[in-house]
């Protein structure tokens, strides 16, 4: 054991001196203070919105903070007024993928990485949209991914793997979701689509007017949105999809919009990139904190899946913060849960992610919602 000793020494302390470290100034935009109202806790929820910074943990929230604003800033998110943490691993996982994590909010279960609404022995699990469609809601997914990527295909799809796209999309087509925009041309047979839905491919078709006759699939890239002044953001895309759900006598709605790329941007330990897309993903909060302040009968529940690469802030240098990437995968550590509007007290705490399910279920009182068949 002693002739061993060394040499494991030396290693640790080589692999500690290669890790790569980046300097990030430090910014100094001022705080715009958002109105946030007091809500009853007696209250229940008509409508519920689910927004996901895919892979963004405490401290890419963290770093984002310090680059827009500085230490003391307080971005869109920081001031939300129920804050709690989630749990993240799989069903034999202490490491979770999107898809796991994804299912646990779309069906309050746990499954194995790779598989999508479905439980560990491969039998269909119901989703969150499936259950609310039978209550007479509508429903719309976002995210700067492929719509049929990992997080927004949980809350629709049910299959043994992710990357079945092709059959993923078909799934999408023939589900009860009324609104999805994202990316993913690539998967879908586009001239079929236009006999089905409204099919948008481009950002000016977010100013149109649509009927309601149809649903509405929006796919702005081959793949994932790559950002360009050509290409809509999820603050765009998320507040077109709210007036289109807006727009209906329904029971009410459900949404959830992601901020896909921030997750990429951290597998590739690029951290330009994820401070501009969380800069997407903030701005479309503060869109929705204003929404649900007007509203008042929305629930907002803001999350992440897993943290991304594992990112430590490590000292201040001069004007700017000195960050270290841990890995190019996802970490196991636990992440925020950030709550407004009626039932958001229910998400003070600690929680395993599959009890976020159950507690928008209770917030809009689900056992007591009567059946119901709406469309937009």
């Amino acid at each position: 054991m002693k002739l061993f000793l060394p040499i494991i020494v030396l290693f640790f302390i080589s692999g500690c001196d290669s890790v790569k470290t980046e300097i990030v100034k430090i910014g100094s935009m001022e705080t715009q203070y958002l109105e946030i109202k007091d809500f009853p806790n007696s209250l229940k929820a008509k409508n519920v919105i689910l927004a996901i910074g895919d892979g963004a943990g405490i401290n890419q929230i963290t770093v984002s903070r310090l680059a827009i604003g500085g230490p003391d800033h307080k971005l869109s998110i920081d001031q939300l007024p129920h804050q709690g943490m989630s749990l993240t691993h799989s069903h034999n996982n202490i490491y979770t993928d999107s898809a796991a994590a994804a299912t646990t909010w779309a069906t309050g279960f746990k499954t194995k990485n790779r598989y999508l609404s479905i439980d560990a022995n491969k039998e269909k699990l119901t989703t969150i949209l499936e259950l609310l469609n039978s209550k007479g809601y509508v429903s719309g997914i976002v995210a700067t991914s492929s719509v049929t990527h990992a997080t927004p295909a949980a809350f629709y799809s049910h299959i043994d793997s992710r990357y079945k796209e092709i059959e993923i999309a078909d799934q999408l087509v023939n589900s009860s979701v009324n609104i999805a925009l994202g990316g993913g041309q690539e998967f879908f047979d586009l001239e079929k689509l236009k006999t089905t839905h409204d099919l948008l491919t481009d950002k000016e078709s977010l100013r149109k007017n649509y009927s309601s006759s149809k649903r509405i699939i929006g796919l702005f890239d081959e793949d994932g949105i790559e950002r360009s002044a050509d290409t809509p953001s999820q603050r765009e895309m998320t507040n077109f999809a709210l007036d289109q759900l807006m727009n209906n006598k329904c029971s009410g709605f459900f949404l959830m919009t992601e901020g896909s790329q921030i997750d990429w941007a951290a597998h590739d330990n690029d951290i330009v990139k994820m401070i501009d897309e969380f800069k997407d993903f903030d701005k479309t909060i503060m869109d929705l904190i204003n929404f649900v302040s007007e509203d008042q009968e929305t629930l907002l529940i803001i999350t992440a899946d897993h943290e991304t690469g594992g990112l430590k802030i490590l000292k201040q240098k001069n004007g700017s913060a000195v960050i270290q990437w841990g890995t190019g995968s996802h970490t196991g550590e636990p992440v925020g849960v950030y709550a407004y509007g009626p039932g958001a007290e229910l998400f003070n705490g600690m929680m395993d992610n599959t009890e976020i399910h159950h507690k928008i279920l209770e917030a809009i009182g689900y056992t007591n919602l009567n059946d119901a068949n709406c469309d937009l």
